[in-house]
């Protein structure tokens, strides 16, 4: 597979009810299409080949036999096409007849399922002509003069191992245990459904919704093919409403009541599926005593250089503001919650906190606020302390005596550089050699003032990093690394300034919001060294580390699915492509990597601190890893 993908598609093709070889004749063109299009595997609707509307005729036998010709034909002209294609057709056997999906590749019937649940409500009568899979007796039928696997219990793995599939027909997703909960328990990562569900008022949210959440409770790929316009519309409309999803997420979706054959395809990470299926130790709790049969076939030899799919550049932030806006607000009432537990059960009624000017102490300030707001603390109990050093410049020192003021907090004003010069003095240190004990001596400075504060009014430090700092391992172990609770901890950096930007938006008063606004201005700096001689901010941390937009990418796909350096690299170029060049980011992927392992003994001693997402660094939760792992076999991928 390519980098875990493999390629799937759900088509609609025109038809004429009854008209089989009308039928057949679309199916093909699209089979053929599908293949030209670098499809590994499609789905067509349910008895695509007769047409799923036939009523009564499909007890005639004329139907049937030119149903099954038709298959025959299908199979002969798409001998030399390698994808697996999925139609479906009515199969009279064992004295009763059913509605089957067939999988076929390379002129070959690989397997025949017939559909477990029969509807014979409202406006459904297929209880009428067809008959439940569990009323089957042959596990091997002749079909086009193949002898094939029959059953409900027919699942289907590429011969290499790479990725297994099962198949369900309609009304079999709609009961609430689904086929395709045990398939996905068998190995079936990739799910297949033969449909023709028709539109009333409601339905389509309905139908949506459970495709969705399928795909999400069976931790696979579900790709849906319903029947278009074309069915009879004698009593119902069918609009063609067909879907590709993953764990969850509606990747494709085809255009409903439209005229036109349709034919919809994205790439399904089977990688990632099967990653979060290992992770998940409860996913094989449910494990049944049904038995499945696996029915081998070869995975098609594709070469996926542009995905269809899309992929965010910011995983952490999403893109639709309504959605963007109801996760901020959530993450810092999280935030809050946190600290006011931490808050009641300490009994403290002070709370320490140093302000550089920068986003991430402006957002654990703004959470410190709303907190002792809820826990009717005075907001003179925050004690807010800016501390300038060798590095501050009158932006950000402006920028945080105007925010402490306007919250009305408690300001206090330490000066570190003459004991850090002192300190530079008894170590024996020139404070003209600007390495990272000049840095450093500076950031355990401020800690040790916080620290110290703190005890002297029996209060708690409040810690301002965040996640993307961890997992680079941007911070002075035992300075800014250390706190009493650290608020920002499972944040991505991406996402602080979308957080301050919503409570400038939404909780404060208009002259702290002025002030936030001019601090999502100000670009990122720890300010530890000299500013240049204009004053202005010489240290950018981006251009030491690089851009957070890409670390972040990294570290999402990294952890959260435990992709490999060469799978993160390709999707980088993908949503990336444009900004940054390949040599660049693969500059940068190195550097993440090297410092992901080699500062793990900093993220092995963290303070508490909440989880607001699916990503979090705590030892003690999401992240338990060695401090002296090697990295060398990640950077090797690379070279």
């Amino acid at each position: 597979m390519n980098h875990g993908f493999v390629r799937a598609a759900a088509a609609v093709p025109q038809l004429k009810v009854a008209e089989c070889e009308y039928n057949s004749d679309n199916i093909i063109h699209l089979i053929n299409k599908a293949e030209n299009q670098g499809i590994q595997f499609v789905v067509f609707p349910e008895l695509s080949i007769t047409a799923y509307t036939c009523g009564d005729l499909f007890h005639q036998q004329a139907l049937l036999k030119e149903a099954e010709k038709q298959l025959e034909r299908i199979l002969e002209s798409t001998r030399k096409t390698e994808i697996v294609a999925l139609i479906g057709l009515p199969v009279s056997v064992d004295n009763q007849l059913f509605n089957c999906a067939v999988a076929i590749q390379k002129g070959t019937i690989l397997g025949v399922v017939p559909k477990t649940y029969i509807p014979g409500y409202s406006e459904f009568y297929e209880e009428r002509w067809f008959a439940s899979a569990n009323r089957a007796v042959s596990q091997e039928i002749r079909l086009c003069g193949q002898l094939c696997p029959f059953g409900a219990d027919v699942i289907f793995e590429a011969k290499d191992g790479s990725i297994c599939f099962g198949v369900e027909i309609c009304e079999d997703l709609w009961v609430p245990i689904p086929p395709s909960a045990y398939q996905s328990l068998a190995g079936a990562v990739l799910l297949f459904n033969l449909s023709a569900s028709n539109d009333i008022i409601g339905k389509y949210e309905y139908r949506r919704d459970m495709l969705r959440q399928q795909s999400a409770k069976c931790i696979a790929g579900y790709v849906y093919a319903s029947a278009g316009i074309c069915e009879s519309t004698t009593d119902v409309v069918f609009g063609g409403h067909s879907l590709i999803a993953e764990y969850g997420s509606i990747l494709k979706e085809t255009e409903r009541f439209t005229q036109e054959e349709q034919l919809i395809f994205c790439e399904i990470d089977i990688e990632k599926l099967k990653n979060d299926r290992m992770k998940n130790t409860s996913f094989m709790e449910g494990v049944h005593n049904k038995k499945f049969r696996k029915v081998g076939f070869d995975l098609k030899n594709v070469k996926i250089e542009k995905l269809e799919r899309a992929y965010d550049p910011h995983p952490f932030v999403p893109s639709n503001p309504q959605t963007r806006d109801s996760r901020c607000r959530e993450i810092f009432a999280i935030q809050t919650a946190g600290l006011a537990k931490r808050m009641r059960h300490t009994g403290m009624k002070y709370g320490v906190i140093g302000i550089s000017g920068g986003l991430d102490s402006t957002l654990a300030l703004l959470v410190m606020e709303k907190t002792f707001d809820i826990l009717g603390i005075p907001r003179e109990n925050i004690i807010a302390v800016t501390m300038p050093g060798f590095g501050t410049t009158d932006i950000t020192y402006t920028n945080a005596i105007q925010l402490m003021k306007s919250i009305g907090a408690t300001i206090r004003e330490v000066d570190i550089k003459p004991a850090c010069l002192q300190h530079f003095k008894d170590i024996g240190h020139d404070a003209d050699i600007h390495d990272v004990t000049y840095e450093n001596v500076q950031a355990r400075e401020r800690t040790q003032v916080l620290m110290d504060v703190a005890n002297k009014i029996g209060g708690l430090v409040i810690g301002t990093g965040d996640l993307s700092e961890l997992a680079l391992g941007w911070c002075t172990y035992n300075g800014d690394h250390m706190s009493m609770y650290a608020v920002n901890c499972a944040i991505p950096k991406t996402l602080v300034k979308f957080l301050v930007q919503w409570v400038a938006d939404n909780i404060v008063e208009a002259d702290t919001k002025d002030v936030l606004y001019r601090i999502l201005d100000t670009p990122i700096s720890p300010e530890l060294l000299p500013p240049s001689k204009d004053g202005e901010i010489k240290q950018k941390t981006e251009d030491i580390i690089g851009p957070y937009e890409l670390h972040d990418f990294f570290l999402y796909h990294m952890v959260r699915y435990g992709a490999a350096p060469e799978k993160i690299l390709f999707l980088a170029k993908q949503v990336f492509h444009g900004e940054y060049e390949e040599e660049t980011i693969k500059k940068w992927l190195k550097v993440f990597i090297r410092r992901f392992f080699g500062q793990q003994f900093k993220r092995s001693c963290l303070p508490d601190g909440p989880k607001v997402g699916t990503i979090s660094l705590s030892p003690r939760g999401d992240w338990r890893m060695p401090s002296d792992a090697e990295s060398r076999s990640w950077l090797k991928q690379l070279e």
